[in-house]
């Protein structure tokens, strides 16, 4: 079974307190996923930002409309440079998702790094290459335009 990763990069004008605020905060994460994934946090364990050990629960329809649970643990977090978030249940038969943030000049430069693995051996194989990889992208795409959107561009 193979295993796949997506990295982005995205440059914000914005200080590294004001986008730790954003990210960490589990209520945002429907402003940056696109409408038509149906994308609704269900419940978190915390009040507030994310800390190691936090379970934050969704319902995304990321294929026909189809409504899928999707619960995430946060594994790792160090205060305004990362955190990691691990699928318990969902779509993925792995999921493992680096969220880092690093000041430079005249803003912060954002890092995602997503190890995943789809299921059902090569079938997912094949959907990566149709389906999925396009899929990640295009999230990402609408992020960037998204974060854009609420803090500027990146001059």
């Amino acid at each position: 079974m193979a295993f796949y990763q997506l990295n982005t990069t995205q440059k914000l004008p914005v200080s590294v307190n004001e986008i730790w605020d954003f990210i960490s905060s589990p209520d945002n994460l429907k402003e940056i996923t696109p409408q038509h994934m149906g994308f609704i946090v269900t419940g978190n364990t915390g009040a507030g930002k994310m800390y190691p050990g936090m379970i934050i629960t969704y319902k995304v329809s990321p294929l026909f409309g189809i409504k899928l649970n999707w619960m995430t643990e946060i594994t790792q977090v160090k205060d305004l440079e990362y955190f990691v978030d691990e699928q318990r249940i969902g779509p993925y038969s792995m999921w493992h998702h680096q969220h880092r943030i690093e000041p430079i000049d005249g803003g912060v430069l954002m890092t995602d790094i997503v190890t995943y693995q789809p299921p059902m051996g090569f079938l997912g194989a094949i959907a990566n290459s149709l389906v999925i990889i396009n899929q990640l992208k295009e999230i990402f795409d609408y992020r960037t335009v998204a974060l854009e959107k609420r803090f500027g561009k990146f001059l």
